[in-house]
């Protein structure tokens, strides 16, 4: 049983063709994050992230997936909605940093402001938001979470291996580097 559950672990920490993926598919490591849009730690996480990829360049892809951790965080869930709602127009990533850049933003009518400021088709955007038509997606990427291990946001994965360490730039950067050498040999 505990090979089953390990088993299903792993896969659920393989990329999927919907996941949000930044950087060449090809990059020998692959940074997956877990994270909630309102949690502060995510936050302090976001530019360190970017600092990564742009030091790294392509030798890494990023990878997205929700972490709503509704308990302590209300707006999370709808944060996250609001992120696949505007994959469905091709903005998720600008919706991701727009909201990560502006965590003190995040009720309702603000992400409709946030959508505004994209461009988004809005009567869609809300409709969708209404109908939570994206919810299934986010709890998708929860679950994979849960079975993976994430009980925190952020979590990091380096290329499936959780990493348990600081998330500071220099601790990422070492474990992304530490993980191409091995893939390069």
């Amino acid at each position: 049983m505990t090979r089953r559950r390990t088993d299903y672990a792993v896969r659920s920490l393989e990329i999927r063709p919907d996941d949000h993926i930044q950087g060449a598919e090809d990059a020998p490591v692959t940074l997956l994050e877990y994270g909630d849009y309102q949690c502060p730690y995510c936050g302090e996480a976001y530019p360190i992230v970017k600092q990564l990829q742009h030091t790294v360049g392509d030798k890494m892809r990023f990878v997205f997936r929700n972490f709503p951790l509704t308990t302590v965080h209300p707006h999370a869930e709808d944060a996250a909605e609001t992120a696949e709602a505007a994959d469905a127009q091709g903005k998720f990533w600008e919706m991701h940093d727009r909201l990560y850049e502006h965590q003190d933003e995040l009720a309702h009518s603000q992400l409709i402001g946030h959508a505004r400021g994209l461009g988004l088709d809005i009567g869609k955007f809300e409709d969708e938001l209404d109908h939570h038509v994206y919810l299934p997606r986010v709890r998708e990427d929860f679950l994979s979470g849960v079975r993976g291990g994430v009980n925190g946001t952020p979590t990091f994965f380096v290329n499936g291996v959780r990493h348990d360490g600081s998330y500071d730039f220099h601790t990422l950067l070492e474990a992304v580097q530490t993980q191409s050498k091995r893939s390069a040999a």
